[in-house]
């Protein structure tokens, strides 16, 4: 377990030392949500409409315009070959990446989320189930972005190719997720929603390690 507990703390460690990097996903989060009322005006009521489609889409591009690079780096550098040529694991290798990305990327935006919300005027009822979802949501945005960054991570300029690669898979999450806002703001459950988010959640924590592994080693073997 040695090998994977230093490199979570190399992960977190650069994402420590690279603090600019680390904050762009916030940034634009928060600019995307915070342009909204300027360009829409004072209509407090559209704003409260919109605001939960809104905090998902920007969060889901907040997390999509990090994940190119996720491999990149240790692949160019030979990280990933050693790791392979010493018998470790792949599949373990990308389960620490996945959790340290997430950590990195995704829970800040969860964490800038309520104040986002308060900003667009929704409900506070509904904060909680925002906060949840994107949670949940995020984990699922990050291991599916992940294995589409596996996929690309040999090619140049590969960001185009990834979004299409990934968006088709991101569209059940962001409607569960919009939607289970959504409801909550109007006075009705999102439990269904949170549900199907979970599930979608769990099928992606244990299947994305695995053909994250699998697409790496190709990636490793053509370098």
């Amino acid at each position: 377990m040695r090998p994977y507990w230093l490199l979570f703390k190399r992960d977190m460690a650069l994402a420590s030392s690279n603090l600019a990097d680390s904050l762009n996903p916030v940034l634009f989060f928060a600019l995307v949500v915070l342009m909204f009322p300027l360009a829409l005006g004072a209509s407090q009521s559209l704003l409260t409409q919109i605001a939960p489609g809104l905090l998902w889409v920007a969060a889901l591009l907040s997390v999509l315009m990090s994940l190119e690079r996720i491999f990149k780096d240790d692949l160019h550098e030979g990280l990933l070959a050693q790791w392979w040529c010493r018998g470790r694991s792949l599949v373990g290798y990308a389960a620490v990446r996945l959790l340290s990305t997430w950590l990195t990327v995704a829970l800040p935006l969860v964490l800038l989320s309520p104040m986002m919300a308060l900003v667009l005027g929704l409900p506070s009822a509904a904060i909680p189930i925002l906060m949840l979802s994107l949670a949940l949501g995020s984990g699922v945005l990050v291991a599916v972005g992940a294995v589409g960054s596996a996929l690309t991570t040999g090619l140049p300029k590969a960001g185009i190719l990834l979004a299409l690669i990934v968006l088709p898979f991101y569209i059940p999450v962001l409607i569960f997720g919009a939607s289970s806002v959504a409801v909550v703001s109007v006075g009705l459950s999102g439990a269904g929603q949170v549900y199907v988010l979970a599930a979608l959640w769990v099928l992606s924590v244990v299947l994305a390690p695995f053909a994250i592994g699998a697409a790496l080693k190709i990636g490793v073997s053509q370098a």
